[in-house]
């Protein structure tokens, strides 16, 4: 549930932001537009921001009378301590009475808000690791069409997006990447891309034009919150080595890249994006972070009942999830069973039909 003093102070962030005399500007002209085209990302953003404000205000407001109420009441209950006027202590009676039940009604509303608060919604980082699967360069081609793919999606909806660690290829593709998403109503959207995504075409260095099949690996991480993940110091083995490019070719001379081992988990994880040691550190954390909360949401996931688990059963990695089909211009999702054309837009960013069908679905 959430913390009434985390949302204030919160609230007060959302006040400057929609301060913001561009982010107005933005939100003005898709007013004026409305119906013409799509809002733009600042305005996409500005709403976002806008509806989470006026969420807030109600729990403070409500706050806010629940604590006008408990004062009215203690302010009664001296009343009744003097003792010396019958009608007075009558009348104050009556009032605590009538005060209780109010104070009732509203720590219900309260509860209901806070419980209601839908944390799914909340302006939360996710971090999304793309992996090259089976075909090769093809396969590493592929990881790098679905990163695009991904990142227009995330312009499209005015998320703010940073590469953590890469691991490109000569052609143009990538081993693994992994990227940070945030501002936004991001992990509602993304969480049902987890798993493995299938591609069929003919490669370019394909001479005989047949259609060949590779795979990639999607994982989507809730990048933690707070106290969700605490990481000791002591827990670590840090390295630094140089960052190197395609063909293992040095990006620079410096020891910025890094690479951070969880001893109690094993977990390794790198970076080498930023020319920056420190910068580099940061971003390992925070994919450490994120990975240790997915084995905990797993191991919590495996000890609730048949269907609880079915209904968080998303990012599974080793899932066949979904087909994009060039011969075929069309794009398949085996879990709902259902096909989309114009697969061209579809890498382009146009991931919303997609989307809306998953969720609507509630696989």
């Amino acid at each position: 549930m959430a913390d009434i003093e985390e949302l204030k102070s919160e609230y007060g962030e959302l006040l400057e932001q929609l301060s913001n005399p561009e982010l107005i500007s933005d939100w003005e002209k898709g007013n004026e537009s409305k119906g013409s085209s799509s809002p733009s990302a600042g305005a996409r953003v500005f709403e976002r921001l806008l509806k989470r404000k006026n969420y807030i205000e109600k729990i403070i407001e409500k706050e806010k009378e629940l604590k006008e109420i408990k004062s009215k009441i203690e302010e009664n209950k001296e009343i009744l301590k003097i003792k010396e006027d019958s009608e007075l202590i009558s009348l104050a009676e009556t009032e605590i009475k009538q005060l209780q039940e109010k104070e009732k009604t509203l720590e219900k509303e309260t509860k209901n808000l806070l419980s209601g608060f839908d944390k799914a919604a909340e302006p939360q980082a996710v971090i999304v690791e793309i992996r090259a699967g089976t075909g090769g360069q093809e396969a590493c081609l592929f990881t790098g069409d679905l990163f695009r793919m991904y990142s227009k999606y995330g312009q499209s909806q005015g998320w703010q997006q940073k590469i953590l660690d890469s691991h490109p290829i000569e052609l143009g593709g990538f081993k693994e990447i992994i990227f940070e998403f945030k501002n936004g109503d991001i992990f509602s959207k993304m969480k049902y891309e987890g798993g493995v995504h299938r591609v069929q075409r003919i490669p370019e260095t394909e001479k005989g034009g047949r259609v060949h099949t590779s795979t990639s690996s999607v994982a989507i991480l809730q990048k933690p919150k707070g106290a969700q993940i605490k990481i000791k110091p002591g827990e670590l083995k840090i390295d630094f080595y140089k960052a190197s490019g395609p063909g293992g070719q040095y990006v620079n001379k410096r020891m910025t890249a890094v690479r951070i081992t969880h001893l109690p988990s094993g977990l390794v994880v790198t970076s080498q994006t930023e020319r920056n040691q420190l910068q580099n550190k940061e971003n390992a954390l925070s994919i450490l972070a994120a990975k240790l909360l997915e084995r905990k949401e797993i191991a919590e996931t495996e000890q609730l009942s048949g269907e609880r688990k079915a209904q968080i059963g998303w990012a599974k990695r080793a899932e066949k999830i979904r087909t994009y089909n060039f011969p075929q211009d069309r794009v398949t999702d085996h879990r709902i069973k259902k096909s989309w054309h114009n697969i061209e837009k579809i890498m382009a960013g146009n991931l919303n039909p997609i989307v809306s069908a998953l969720t609507k679905s509630e696989i």
